[in-house]
């Protein structure tokens, strides 16, 4: 549930969607989608010879396309501040990106360091987000350490409307937690009613594995991935299991790469653990060997964890078929591959983790997954916007096309043939993980809370549209 300001002002806008084709994560149907203010109100055929449009309504013809709910990324970073470098983005250039991506809302990883004070990084991070973003955003709270403030601390971001948190099981020192600290997280998530999202890696394998490479003069981006194989990711979702099982809580893996991880999974859940999972588009489309590229061009495709051996395609795409894996996101971290990237060139350990691809999630998705038949029109709606809703409390005003959802809306154009390149994109990054290749569909006009953000596949809206949504708790 989301509770904010509602429309300012007496002057309510209206918008009306005629011809298209709707379809959400459980229905398809040609209707007419008319929407007064922030809000749809009424969807039915030939809404424009029943309803009487006030001046200066507009009308958009959808003939031959299809109508989503706004999309939701529910893993991004913007503000990032990793391995003494920080990430590129702003919120006035990834929202940007997000929106000609189809995306209306993104949910952000606050991520303080263990030496950070918690609530000043909260505001912080709110901070660089407020009158900064073209669409609607949430946070998650990091939890990077548990001492005797923590609990006080994060009972004020829940009542502040930030009832999800984030636990790292890796990067020692920096973001990761203990056992516990992780027990204790998961305890007070449970009495909140909270969902923990979680990193699942074994921290203390990956820095033993990544010292030995070092030593054996194994340095370059192609050893990133030895240094975190399957088991180290698999474990990490056991462990986190265990400790979730034991606490009641509700938890969501992030970023899950691999078969074993997923099978860790189904496996909690089959005990009945509260346990959810994530994958983000760069396993369903690139594989290990791009990290393996000469001439350090392998940097561009490090992230945590890596991308995995091509095997591993075909149980993710099964898993989001099945609805084993729940969502679809990003994990979107901006790096720079001249002077960021580069800082690992010598120790495939300081390059800073991330693929840029908030701008491509959903065509991407739609490519590979809708165009090629393994995942239909309904599955890749609910994983890509309606499962994220439901997770983190933003159904039914977001995630849904109904009268009193949100006008957060996307036309898409199936017949459209394109390819992705760095000149074009709005991802404030030197390069693209995904140079040169093609999509199909595209995400045509995107609006949010009844407002037009992007037309003919361009942002043309308001930069500052976007506002924070205050979430409640329902996990209990």
């Amino acid at each position: 549930m989301i509770t904010g300001d509602p429309f300012p002002g007496d002057i309510r806008m209206a918008l009306l969607i005629r011809n298209g084709e709707i379809v959400t994560a459980d229905a398809r149907y040609r209707a007419d989608i008319w929407c007064e203010g922030e809000t749809i109100t009424r969807i039915g055929p030939a809404l424009d010879a029943a309803v009487e449009a006030p001046a200066g309504t507009e009308v958009i013809d959808a003939t031959g396309k299809f109508v989503f709910p706004g999309f939701i990324d529910p893993h991004v970073h913007i503000h990032l501040p990793f391995m003494g470098s920080l990430a590129k983005d702003t919120y006035e250039t990834a929202s940007r990106a997000a929106l000609v991506g189809g995306t209306t809302t993104l949910i952000e990883m606050v991520c303080p360091s263990r030496a950070d004070e918690p609530w000043e990084a909260y505001e912080l991070w709110k901070s660089k987000a407020e009158g900064r973003s073209a669409c609607d955003y949430a946070f998650h709270m990091g939890v990077t350490r548990f001492d005797d403030r923590t609990t006080e601390v994060l009972r004020r971001v829940v009542a502040d409307g930030t009832p999800s948190f984030k636990v790292f099981l890796a990067y020692q020192g920096a973001f990761g937690v203990d056992d516990s600290e992780l027990y204790r997280t998961l305890e007070l998530a449970k009495r909140l009613g909270v969902i923990v999202t979680a990193h699942c890696e074994n921290a203390e394998i990956v820095a033993r594995l990544q010292r030995q490479l070092l030593a054996e003069g194994k340095t370059g981006p192609e050893w990133h991935e030895p240094s975190r194989p399957v088991s180290v990711e698999a474990e990490g979702v056991h462990h986190l299991a265990t400790f979730a099982g034991l606490t009641g809580a509700t938890v969501y893996v992030v970023h899950t790469s691999c078969a074993e991880a997923l099978a860790e999974a189904a496996a909690a859940r089959s005990r009945g653990v509260r346990m959810s999972v994530e994958t983000v588009v760069p396993y369903l489309v690139l594989d290990k060997s791009y990290a393996e590229r000469p001439n350090f061009e392998g940097a561009k495709y490090v992230m945590s964890p890596p991308l995995r051996d091509i095997r591993h395609q075909g149980v993710l795409w099964n898993g989001l078929r099945t609805g084993l894996i729940s969502t679809v996101a990003t994990d979107h971290a901006p790096f720079d591959f001249a002077g960021q990237k580069e800082m690992g060139r010598d120790d495939f350990t300081k390059i800073p983790n991330g693929i840029p691809s908030v701008e491509h999630r959903v065509h991407l998705l739609y490519t590979h997954g809708v165009a090629t038949g393994r995942i239909d029109l309904h599955r890749f709606v609910d994983a890509a916007s309606t499962q994220a809703a439901r997770h983190f409390g933003l159904f039914p005003k977001k995630g849904s096309i109904a009268p009193g959802a949100d006008a957060d809306l996307v036309i898409f154009d199936p017949t459209y043939r394109g390819t992705i390149t760095r000149a074009q994109q709005q991802m404030n990054v030197d390069y693209s993980a995904f140079e040169g290749v093609p999509i199909e569909g595209r995400c045509e006009t995107v609006t949010v809370r009844g407002t037009v953000q992007v037309r003919d596949g361009r942002f043309t809206g308001d930069a500052k549209r976007g506002r924070m949504l205050r979430r409640e708790p329902m996990h209990g």
